[in-house]
């Protein structure tokens, strides 16, 4: 349930809230993915840290919402309100989709195991005549139940990538998998993950009888931290499974379908 919130002084964001639906580690995700993308040279809306004090949203008459909002309180994230975007089209806005920005895209929600970038829910705003990437939210899904994350769940090569958006606009990804795989150095997924408030890394308990997942934010940076280094360990399995559904894709022709109204 996100929202558009004026900021004191910053103007106007879309809050995605810790207190709603997988709680803070989709703001985690949001973060990590939104900074990664922008490390790749990928447009994302300015991203920000927003507080919400107790006082935010008392006159909220569903209760649904009350409860959300209650147990959002503190740093919540937020991206740049982008007035005038739509939503992207392909048969509209295909034309402003170049591939090599698709082909970067591709490579980067693979990497992520972003299952959000379909035809029927791309998660791509056109602004300024440009393609611009939002709602990470369901990335790093394995982040979840870390417990569960072995090496061979690390490196999944991620089948669901065949269902993206943009693969059929997409070149090779050998292409640009050594440029882009030796643009995340261990330094620069450092910068990215020490921008993650510790309180979305290691967040209070709801419940007193839960116990925390990590002994310290420290910790909790230092799993993330391993699990990327992994993912981009070559040979890098995403790689090769995009290629599979690229040409899994061409080999597949077109359905042709008679419209019912």
């Amino acid at each position: 349930m996100p929202a558009v919130v004026d900021t004191d002084g910053g103007g106007l964001f879309v809050v995605k809230f810790r207190g709603a639906g997988q709680g803070p580690k989709a703001l985690v995700a949001e973060l990590v993915v939104g900074l990664l993308a922008r490390t790749l040279g990928l447009p994302v809306p300015d991203l920000a840290l927003v507080e919400l004090s107790p006082a935010f949203g008392r006159s909220e008459p569903d209760p649904e919402i009350q409860d959300i909002l209650r147990g959002s309180h503190g740093v919540n994230v937020g991206l740049r309100y982008l007035d005038g975007a739509f939503n992207f089209d392909a048969a509209a806005a295909g034309d402003l989709v170049d591939p090599d920005f698709a082909t970067r895209l591709v490579w980067l929600d693979a990497l992520v195991t972003n299952p959000d970038r379909t035809p029927r829910n791309p998660n791509l705003l056109v602004w300024r005549r440009r393609p611009w990437l939002i709602d990470h939210g369901g990335a790093l899904y394995a982040h979840h139940d870390w417990t569960s994350v072995d090496e061979a769940r690390t490196r999944t090569p991620f089948a669901r990538i065949r269902d993206h958006v943009l693969l059929d606009r997409a070149r090779d990804l050998t292409t640009v998998d050594r440029a882009l795989a030796g643009a995340l150095t261990p330094e620069a997924i450092a910068a990215i993950l020490a921008q993650v408030p510790d309180d979305l890394l290691r967040p209070a308990p709801r419940d007193p009888h839960d116990v925390a997942e990590f002994a310290s934010p420290a910790a909790a940076r230092a799993r993330y931290r391993d699990y990327l280094a992994t993912r981009l360990r070559p040979p890098r399995d995403f790689v090769a499974e995009a290629g599979r559904a690229q040409a899994e894709a061409r080999r597949t022709p077109a359905r042709r379908l008679s419209a019912r109204r």
